[in-house]
C-alpha cells in the first residue's frame, strides 16, 4: 500500500489488474454498457495469454452472457463434447462409473474444449476494439491509497532493475495508475489481492481458502487415436487416498489432447511431489498407449482456487473488488471456473458502471458482491459447497462418496445432510513431520512418456533476465535449513514444479537455493511452504512463461 510520491502519475476510470477471463470479461462489459468510461488492462506477461493454464473444458454459459455471437465472431473455441466420462484408476485397474452414478452437478452441458490462453488473446482482441487500453508486460506491484487507506489505483514495477535493486541502463520507473475504481483479477494467490484480503480482513467469518496445484501438457498424438470432444475424467491413481485430486484426458482440435493431473495442496506427505506424480499419471495402461508414438509440445502448472461457496472472501473493497480466482469461483467437482470467471466480471462491471454513473469513486460496493453471485455463481456453488470439505476430511474413497451422497441430496431434496461444512486448516498446516511418513521415490524419467523438470519448464517458453530482484522472497533465509529441513526435508524442491528450489551442500553444510529464473508463477510455494517464509511477488513484467496452446 503506497501513494504515488515522484513517479509519473496517469488517470483512468477503471483499472483491471490481469488479463485473463475475469478481468476481459470486466472490460468488455464496462465498455459494452458505458463507451464513455475508460478502461485501462494490465497484464504482467508479455502477451496475453502467456500466464494461463487450464484443462480446459468450458462451460459456455459465461461467453454466452458476454458476447452471445462469440461463435459467430470466430472465438477459438475447439471441439464440442461428445463424450465425457468419469473414472476409478487403480495401479493396474479401470473402472468406468455408470452415467446414471455421476451426480447432475458433476456434469457440464454442452461443453466445449479450449485452450484457455487462445481464448483470452481473443478476448483481448475484442476488448481493444471496444475501446478498451491494454497493456502487457506491465506487473502491477502496489496499490494507491488515499488519506483514508481507500484504493485509488495501482503502481507499477519498475524495468531495469539488477539482482541488488539498483538501476541498470535503460532503467524505466514504474508509474502510478490513478483510477476511480480497481478491479483485482489476478488469478489465484495473485500479490495484490493476497494484500488487499489481509488490510480490509476481507475473509472474517469465512473458511480458509484451499488450492489445487493442476499440471498440464499438449501432446499431438497419431490421428487413429484422436477423437475429438471426448473428455475423461479420472480418481484414484496416482495418488493415494489420502490425497486428493485426479487426471484429466481431453481430445481437442488437430489431434492434440490436453493430458494433466490436478493435486489438492492438502496433502500431508512431505516427501509428495505432484510433478512426479503427473509423470506416474501418464504410465497409466489406460493413458500410455494414447501418448505412444505422439510428441509433447508444450507444459504449464498453474495453482488455482478450491474451496468453493464457504471459502469466497468479501468481494469489495473501498475503491474497487476482487474478481475471477483471486475470489475463488472454481466449481471443485466439476473442475470448472472459466464461465464463473467471466460471471464474475460482469456482475463487477455493472456495478462499478452504474456506481461511475451515479459519480461516485473510491468508495465501497455495497451492491457488487450481490450482482457478481446473482449471475449463477451462487445457484451453482452452493449446492457443491460440502465436496471439497468430505473430500479433504475423508480421503478419496470414502470422501467422494459422502460428497456424491451430499450431491444427490441437494439435487432431488434441496439441501445437505451435513449443512455447511468448513474447511478445517490451511493448506500449509497439513503436512505432517518427515518422521512419520515412509519416504516416496520417484522413477527415473524416460524421456518418452515421462519427463524432467528441466525438459519440461524448457517448453514452457520461460524469459526472465536473471539480473533482476529476486520475487520470491524469505523472510527469514534460514528456516529452510534450520526448520524445515530437519522436520520435513524441506518439501520446497518437491512440490515445485518447475526446479526453482534446491538443498544443495557447500562446506560440508546445507545449503537452500532459489533458481528465480526457472518459475512459471505456478504460487504454489507461497502456498505450501510450511512455515510461510516464501512470498511471490510479481518480477519484472513480462517475465515468466510464454504458455502457447495452454
Amino acid at each position: 500500500m503506497a501513494e504515488a510520491g515522484n513517479r509519473e502519475t496517469l488517470s483512468t476510470d477503471v483499472v483491471i489488474v490481469g488479463a485473463g477471463p475475469a478481468g476481459l470479461a470486466a472490460a468488455i462489459r464496462l465498455k459494452q454498457r458505458h463507451p464513455e468510461i475508460a478502461v485501462t488492462v494490465v497484464e504482467k506477461s508479455a502477451e496475453i495469454g502467456g500466464h494461463i493454464v487450464s484443462g480446459a473444458v468450458m462451460d459456455p454459459c459465461g461467453l454466452d452472457a458476454l458476447i452471445p455471437d462469440w461463435r459467430l465472431k470466430g472465438a477459438p473455441a475447439g471441439p464440442d463434447v461428445v463424450e465425457d466420462r468419469l473414472h476409478f484408476l487403480t495401479e493396474g485397474g479401470d473402472f468406468l462409473f455408470p452415467g446414471f452414478m455421476v451426480p447432475p452437478q458433476m456434469k457440464t452441458r454442452n461443453g466445449v474444449v479450449i485452450s484457455l490462453g487462445d481464448l483470452c488473446r481473443w478476448l483481448g482482441e475484442q476488448a481493444a476494439e471496444h475501446g478498451v487500453d491494454i497493456f502487457p508486460m506491465t506487473a502491477a506491484v502496489d496499490v494507491l491509497t488515499g488519506p483514508d487507506g481507500e484504493v485509488r489505483g495501482i503502481i507499477t514495477g519498475d524495468l531495469g532493475l539488477d539482482r541488488e535493486g539498483n538501476p541498470k541502463p535503460g532503467h524505466a520507473a514504474g508509474i502510478a495508475l490513478e483510477a476511480k475504481y480497481t478491479l483485482i483479477a489476478e488469478g489465484a494467490r495473485g500479490s495484490l489481492a493476497k494484500s488487499l484480503i489481509s488490510r480490509f480482513g476481507l475473509t472474517q467469518g469465512r473458511s480458509p481458502q484451499k488450492y489445487g496445484l493442476g499440471l498440464k501438457e499438449v501432446w499431438e498424438i497419431p490421428a487413429e487415436r484422436h477423437q475429438p470432444g471426448r473428455v475423461e475424467h479420472y480418481l484414484g491413481f496416482p495418488l493415494d487416498t489420502r490425497t486428493s485430486g485426479g487426471g484429466f484426458l481431453y481430445h481437442a482440435d488437430d489431434r492434440k489432447i490436453y493430458v494433466g493431473l490436478v493435486v489438492y495442496l492438502d496433502y500431508a506427505d512431505p516427501t509428495l511431489s505432484p510433478f512426479d506424480e503427473f509423470q506416474r499419471f501418464k504410465t497409466h495402461k489406460s493413458i500410455a498407449p494414447l501418448l505412444e508414438e505422439g510428441t509433447r509440445l508444450s507444459y504449464g502448472a498453474r495453482a488455482f482456487t478450491a474451496g468453493g461457496w464457504q471459502s469466497i472472501p468479501e468481494l469489495s473493497f473501498p475503491g474497487g473488488a476482487l474478481i475471477g480466482c483471486s475470489a475463488g469461483f472454481m466449481n471443485a467437482p466439476r473442475i470448472k471456473a472459466i464461465h464463473n470467471a467471466i460471471l464474475s466480471g460482469i456482475g463487477a462491471a455493472d456495478a462499478v458502471g452504474e456506481a461511475i454513473v451515479a459519480g461516485r469513486a473510491n468508495d465501497r460496493l455495497e451492491a457488487l458482491e450481490h450482482k457478481v453471485l446473482e449471475t449463477g455463481i451462487e445457484a451453482e456453488l452452493k449446492p457443491v459447497r460440502n465436496v471439497k470439505p468430505l473430500w479433504s476430511r475423508y480421503g478419496t474413497v470414502f470422501g467422494a462418496f459422502l460428497g456424491g451422497v451430499d450431491m444427490w441430496s441437494q439435487a432431488i431434496f434441496g439441501r445437505s445432510p451435513f449443512g455447511t461444512l468448513a474447511h478445517l486448516k490451511r493448506d500449509f498446516e497439513t503436512l505432517q513431520p518427515i518422521s512419520a511418513v515412509v519416504p516416496r521415490h520417484y522413477p527415473r524419467p524416460d524421456g518418452r512418456l515421462t519427463f524432467d523438470r528441466a525438459s519440461s519448464v524448457f517448453l514452457a517458453n520461460l524469459s526472465h533476465d536473471e539480473d533482476q530482484p529476486v520475487h520470491l522472497r524469505l523472510a527469514d533465509p534460514s528456516i529452510p535449513v534450520e526448520r524445515n529441513l530437519p522436520v520435513y526435508g524441506e518439501p520446497a524442491p518437491l512440490y515445485c514444479p518447475a526446479g526453482v528450489y534446491e538443498v544443495g551442500e557447500e562446506a560440508g553444510a546445507a545449503v537452500f537455493r532459489i533458481h528465480a529464473a526457472n518459475c512459471v508463477h505456478c504460487k504454489t510455494c507461497d502456498i505450501k511452504d510450511p512455515a510461510q517464509n516464501i512470498t511471490w511477488v510479481p518480477p519484472e513484467g513480462g517475465s515468466g512463461p510464454n504458455y502457447s496452446g495452454l
